[in-house]
């Protein structure tokens, strides 16, 4: 066992397992395929989320990748902790300097692309890409609502509360959307990139955004701390129309069940949550919500706030 807690083949025979006894075991579940020819074992929490299992993959495929390899894409989102919405994690990305050579398997894609020293950073260990480059190459290649997830993720300040994490600057992006001017995808790339805010704190949250803009309704305050509530309630809310004295929320805001303090129920969040709607109604504001579902088909949401906007 590595010092990950990952099981290989070899190591696995060379502890005097025969091949029978590892076909046993994986049988049985004892070891559970990472990837081809390495395992884990039950109880691995790192299998639990598609991120970790993804991050678990990344870590088992490193000693087969060639020397000047670089997790990218959509892998190195995962260990710079973006979010991720609609994203297929089925593949570990990885970028080598050169001009020609990428390939795709089912479980691996090799871009090769120009990558220059400084976009190269490390994290527990792995070389990964830059924040910055990792943003703009998920601008360049995934459709236009999952890149605005991620790249949202990227300028979100809230990454600064976590140690080892720093939101974008939007001068490192910028830099870094130069450099990738005449690749494939970069006028997409710079479509994403004036869209983006660092004011989106979930995949609701940027999609919201999305649709907002497509329904032509006039782009919100995000975040705003609305003025007037009581004292010791919470008056941040999504996005805030000021003038208007409007308030839209995703209502994937309140994570019931997952935003729990120690010994209290989903009941406690859902009443906090009405009494903080409550008091942002008190001082004058109008609140809309919607939802997931809502969001799929967005034109009864965007008729109503339309409607509070034009009073």
């Amino acid at each position: 066992m590595d010092s990950h807690g990952l099981r290989t083949r070899r190591s696995l025979l060379d502890d005097g397992f025969t091949p029978a006894e590892i076909r046993r075991l994986r049988t049985s579940g004892s070891l559970l395929p990472v990837r081809r020819g390495t395992y884990t074992e039950p109880g691995d929490r790192r299998l639990e989320t598609p991120e970790t299992r993804h991050a678990l993959q990344v870590r088992a495929t490193l000693p087969v990748l060639a020397k000047g390899s670089v997790v990218s894409h959509a892998s190195a989102a995962v260990l710079h902790g973006l979010r991720l919405w609609a994203v297929r994690l089925d593949r570990v990305h990885v970028t080598r300097d050169a001009t020609s050579g990428g390939r795709t398997s089912r479980r691996f894609h090799l871009h090769t692309a120009r990558l220059r020293a400084d976009e190269v950073v490390e994290i527990d260990g792995i070389a990964v890409t830059s924040l910055a480059r990792t943003a703009v190459d998920l601008a360049r290649t995934l459709p236009y609502e999952q890149a605005v997830v991620a790249v949202d993720s990227a300028f979100d300040i809230r990454r600064g509360r976590t140690p080892g994490r720093a939101p974008l600057a939007r001068s490192d992006w910028d830099e870094a959307i130069s450099r990738a001017a005449g690749w494939p995808g970069g006028p997409a790339a710079g479509r994403v990139g004036r869209f983006a805010a660092d004011g989106a704190e979930s995949a609701g949250e940027s999609r919201s955004r999305i649709a907002i803009a497509a329904a032509g309704l006039p782009p919100p305050v995000l975040q705003l701390a609305v003025p007037g509530t009581a004292r010791g309630v919470d008056g941040r809310v999504d996005f805030a129309w000021r003038d208007q004295r409007v308030v839209g929320e995703f209502d994937g805001r309140v994570k019931y069940g997952r935003l729990l303090a120690p010994g209290q129920e989903a009941g406690d969040v859902v009443f906090a949550e009405k009494i903080r709607e409550d008091a942002i109604r008190a001082a004058g504001w109008t609140v809309l919500r919607w939802t997931w579902g809502e969001l799929r088909e967005f034109d009864p949401v965007a008729a109503r706030l339309r409607r509070a906007l034009d009073g």
